[in-house]
């Protein structure tokens, strides 16, 4: 199948199109008409860096690829509007797996309400994809950005982590996988596989007065640098309030690693890390509802840096990971 044939199907699998796009996929350029504010962001996932063909499935690498895009749009409070995708297509990616892969993006699309309103595919040595995402607010005072803690503030995470680490760790050494009962470990790999971004949560924080905000794709401390760098403060992490995912102490234990590490240093867990006025907590817990969990992990003081305290006193140097290192 040649590039203009495939995507004449692939058009065919796009969702219908939001209010704001007046024309989507299939001319030279979109046209939107949004209203208010914008938030851009573009994310790519390479194979060999950001997935394995031989553990992931094409619906799999789809979903991954617009989900982990439209988390920085939950780290800013955006609604998600429109996504652009471009695919960089391997000569032994037939087009039944082409097809797959852009299904995943789609239902992903569509459960998020996101347009898919264009894109381009092109031949490549590996598979490659980079998607752009275009989210939208009533205004700019309504988006989050991550320089706005102030010292007094709570530190708050949505969700657990460290499951997307244990699971790429399954995916790694399947041998592992004795140490917790198998759907345990299939919800471990599922949290590597196929994030959830954490949109719904992302507004509820921002309705509910977050001053600064960032997704965890890079590890809990390597962000949380990030945050505090950003506003020019300084963040104390409790490792004891820290939402360890069920199943990931007992998969590093039985790799041989530092389940805090895990936790802290793993990245692609895709929660949400918010500084929150202390009076504002219980408003955030009450707006997120039954979507996910939302705990109180520290604080944030005036100063520099990120500290992390360990039980029974001590403390651990925040790291995460790094795409050049």
């Amino acid at each position: 199948m040649g590039e203009f044939e495939l995507l004449a199907r692939l058009r065919e699998r796009l969702p219908p199109p939001g209010p704001r796009v007046l024309l989507g996929s299939g001319d030279d350029a979109a046209v939107s008409v949004p209203g208010g504010a914008t938030a851009t962001s573009i994310d790519a996932l390479v194979e060999g860096v950001h997935f394995r063909r031989e553990t992931a499935t094409p619906t799999q690498i789809g979903r991954k690829a617009l989900a982990t895009a439209l988390s920085d749009l939950a780290a800013m409070g955006a609604e998600a509007g429109e996504a652009y995708v471009a695919v960089g297509v391997p000569p032994d990616l037939d087009e039944d797996a082409c097809l797959e892969l852009f299904d995943g993006i789609a239902a992903l699309a569509t459960a998020t309400g996101t347009t898919l309103a264009g894109g381009d595919v092109t031949r490549a040595p590996i598979l490659t994809l980079a998607v752009t995402v275009v989210g939208h607010a009533a205004g700019p005072a309504q988006l989050v950005t991550r320089g706005g803690a102030r010292p007094g503030d709570q530190l708050v995470l949505t969700g657990e982590i460290g499951g997307a680490a244990a699971g790429l760790l399954l995916l790694e050494r399947p041998e592992l996988a004795v140490a917790v009962p198998e759907p345990t470990a299939a919800r471990l790999r599922a949290r590597q596989l196929d994030p959830t971004p954490r949109l719904a949560a992302g507004w509820a924080l921002a309705a509910a007065g977050a001053r600064a905000m960032i997704d965890l794709s890079d590890g809990l401390g390597g962000d949380a640098v990030h945050l505090a760098a950003a506003g020019g403060v300084g963040i104390r992490i409790e490792a004891e309030l820290l939402p360890l995912a069920p199943g990931a102490n007992e998969i590093a234990t039985a790799a041989g690693r530092d389940p805090l590490e895990i936790a802290t240093a793993g990245g692609e867990d895709y929660e949400l890390l918010a500084a929150l006025p202390p009076d504002r907590l219980a408003e955030a817990v009450g707006e997120i509802g039954a979507e996910t969990t939302l705990t109180r992990i520290g604080e944030i003081y005036a100063g520099a840096g990120v500290e992390i305290r360990l039980p029974g006193g001590g403390t651990a140097v925040p790291a995460g990971f790094d795409q050049l290192g």
